[in-house]
């Protein structure tokens, strides 16, 4: 093979033996599924919001933003269920650039994944244990979930990888919620494919072990957006394309119709400044249709400690290296905003 083993990894077991959560974390992470899954079954109307950096690349910049998320959530605790988004791989379209601190904790130097494992793994673990919220991540590489299944409670597919055989069976035997994405061409019936292979049971290969899974009843639906033949963002998250899905779930009969909207990527052709009048117009669609207020349970929003993006190594305190995202300050009042709406 063309390839160089460079060493074996600990399995996700040791790991977790070595970077354990006490009990009281536990208890704390469990109960904070119980709330999200409420949303999910429709016995709790809080509005949820996956809402973080389009990469945590900083742990102290992620600290110090999931801190203030944990001050606004107790500001809001009646309305809004804030979920940070704590995403430690990075997807890229052509495979270069940076990868996530799961590849680079340091994302200025060389790739490094067992440093990564365990970084992701504290970072996790401290907005826990810190601000009593557990997290999202992005399921990116469904053989690593388990370094992190006993930390997270919400991940999605992204729009990449919702096709693949080994993410649909992956997210069918989860037991927390599992957003998967509309695919770049923004073909529903693959979303809808997708979501119908996570709630069903599965047995397949999973790290080298014969499993059988359950079916996931929380899989549903992340509308993203879509890009055209020509390379063009086009937005889903209109009264019309949420009104479309809610009859593609009604056809398929699947458990816990949901939807989270994804205010950024190609809803907002990733100008990131829009993310704050999408989430209003998401909002206003709600109240125009008790069928879309009962679908659509929440929004992923792309927000950081400062407005934008910065390339690599200009050294901005809380500032995306990815795409580029909302500063505290429009976020903040963007969530009581929202929390005053609802």
């Amino acid at each position: 093979m063309n390839m160089n083993f460079k060493r074996k990894l600990p399995i996700p077991k040791e790991i977790k033996e070595m970077y354990p959560l006490t009990p009281a974390l536990e208890a704390a992470k469990v109960a904070r599924d119980e709330e999200i899954k409420a949303v999910f079954e429709g016995k709790s109307d809080r509005f949820l919001l996956v809402i973080g950096p389009c990469s945590a690349d900083n742990e102290e910049a992620m600290l110090d933003y999931a801190n203030r998320l944990a001050e606004v959530q107790e500001k809001t605790k009646e309305k809004l269920l804030l979920i940070p988004r704590v995403y430690t791989n990075k997807p890229r379209t052509i495979g270069d650039g940076y990868k996530g601190m799961l590849h680079q904790p340091d994302p200025e130097k060389d790739s490094d994944l067992l440093a990564g494992i365990v970084a992701i793994r504290r970072m996790h673990t401290r907005v826990l244990a810190e601000t009593g919220l557990s997290t999202a991540d992005e399921m990116l590489y469904p053989e690593n979930h388990r370094y992190l299944s006993d930390l997270l409670s919400y991940v999605a597919v992204g729009a990449r990888s919702v096709e693949d055989q080994q993410h649909r069976l992956t997210a069918s035997g989860l037991n927390i919620p599992c957003g998967m994405k509309n695919p770049t061409s923004g073909d529903l019936s693959i979303m809808m494919n997708s979501i119908t292979a996570a709630q069903h049971p599965h047995a397949f290969i999973y790290r080298g072990w014969e499993v059988e899974s359950m079916g996931n009843p929380y899989a549903h639906a992340i509308l993203r957006g879509y890009v055209n033949k020509h390379g063009e963002s086009h937005p889903n998250y209109h009264y019309e394309d949420l009104a479309l899905t809610a009859k593609f779930y009604a056809e398929k009969k699947l458990a816990n119709p949901s939807v989270i909207v994804d205010t950024n990527h190609a809803n907002s052709g990733k100008r990131y400044a829009e993310q704050v009048r999408i989430a209003k117009e998401v909002l206003h669609s709600r109240r125009h249709s008790d069928e879309i207020r009962k679908l659509v349970k929440g929004l992923m929003i792309e927000s950081y400690l400062e407005d934008g993006a910065q390339k690599i190594g200009e050294g901005i305190y809380g500032k995306s290296i990815t795409d580029p995202c909302i500063g505290w300050a429009t976020t903040e009042r963007l969530l009581l905003d929202l929390a005053e709406t609802l």
